[in-house]
């Protein structure tokens, strides 16, 4: 995720600078509560949901594989549930701070796992990446992107990191779809299926509350990753993320959006042209290296995260970030691949 796209247009953050203590809920409207859960990356908190449902709340995405993870539920069920009960789990996408938990907690209340069937097996798939061939995989990939031997020497040591952070998997779930209405308590909720930073990200959409669920499609402040990864070289997610933004203009301009990170905040529209010009420019720069002199994904990590100090986790997310940026402009024509002696890709426009 780049956090360079600073808010220009109309954003409205809800509640000041309010965040829901470690433990415990903000309503943000009666029946829908938010709280928080840390992160050991440098992004460092994933925001989480309870809509009242029924008898209980269904929760809204995990929370990563952790103790004190576990331990803050404990406390949230303690200080907003009051002897209610968890009726589901719907996770918006498979990456390990939505799904980590998914497990624990439809084994803990007895309920079904509610998401796509993009994100549930991707989950399944991503957690099985453990072979001898998959790592060759992962290391050939980000070699092709021109990272240095000693980037890659540290990619191969540290292998699969999905597993570490997400539980197996329920053997079953229930999917969720793109168009379907969820009647979840006394409202109906729109399933809005987003592409780009993960296969079938479900948002969740209350017309009756005001409400989007954004997951990570919408965030106010920084922008998702929109990534090529080792297990699809050839995708162009970012034509599908750019493509999808358009399935919330629709929605009312006082829309309140609950992201994953940061604050809830109102100004959707206003976002949404934020995102794109963000994209823009930065394809922009792209193409201005690229017809100085033929540029791989590596070669980008200075023009698209300049002064930013890269840890191995970072450092992947950026190069499929840049390779994403290049394969757009690839897909539109404006530039055409090379490949060197070593297999190295580059991009001229």
């Amino acid at each position: 995720m780049d956090d360079t796209a600073r808010p220009r247009s109309p954003i409205t953050y809800r509640y000041d600078k309010q965040l829901p203590a470690p433990g415990g809920t903000i309503e943000v409207v009666p029946g829908v509560h938010w709280l928080r859960m840390p992160l050991p990356f440098a992004l460092d908190h994933i925001n989480l949901w309870l809509v009242e449902d029924g008898e209980g709340y269904a929760i809204v995405d995990c929370g990563i594989t952790r103790d004190e993870v576990k331990a803050l539920w404990q406390q949230v069920w303690d200080s907003t549930l009051k002897g209610r009960k968890i009726t589901r789990v719907f996770v918006t996408h498979f990456h390990p701070d939505h799904m980590g938990l998914a497990a624990w907690l439809c084994e803990t209340w007895g309920v079904e796992l509610w998401t796509t069937q993009g994100e549930y097996m991707a989950a399944r798939a991503t957690r099985g990446m453990s072979e001898p061939s998959d790592a060759r995989a992962r290391v050939a990939f980000y070699q092709h992107q021109g990272m240095a031997a000693s980037d890659l020497t540290k990619i191969a040591d540290r292998g699969s990191y999905y597993p570490k952070h997400v539980l197996p998997l329920p053997g079953s779930f229930r999917r969720i779809e793109d168009g379907d209405t969820l009647r979840i308590g006394q409202h109906d909720w729109r399933v809005i299926v987003g592409t780009g930073h993960a296969p079938e990200h479900a948002c969740l959409y209350s017309a009756g509350l005001g409400l989007l669920i954004s997951g990570d499609q919408v965030l106010p402040r920084i922008t998702t990753n929109v990534s090529v990864w080792p297990n699809e070289p050839e995708a162009n997610p970012l034509a599908r993320y750019l493509a999808s933004l358009d399935l919330f203009r629709p929605l009312p301009a006082d829309t309140i959006v609950l992201p994953s990170h940061d604050r809830v905040f109102t100004g959707l529209h206003g976002r949404l042209d934020m995102l794109v010009a963000h994209h823009d420019e930065r394809l922009d720069r792209v193409m201005k290296r690229a017809a100085e002199r033929p540029v791989s994904a590596a070669d980008l990590i200075s023009t698209l995260f300049p002064g930013r100090e890269l840890d191995t986790h970072q450092l992947t997310f950026a190069v499929g970030e840049a390779f994403s940026h290049l394969r757009y402009l690839e897909g539109q024509g404006r530039l055409k691949r090379q490949v060197d002696g070593e297999g190295v890709i580059r991009f001229a426009a």
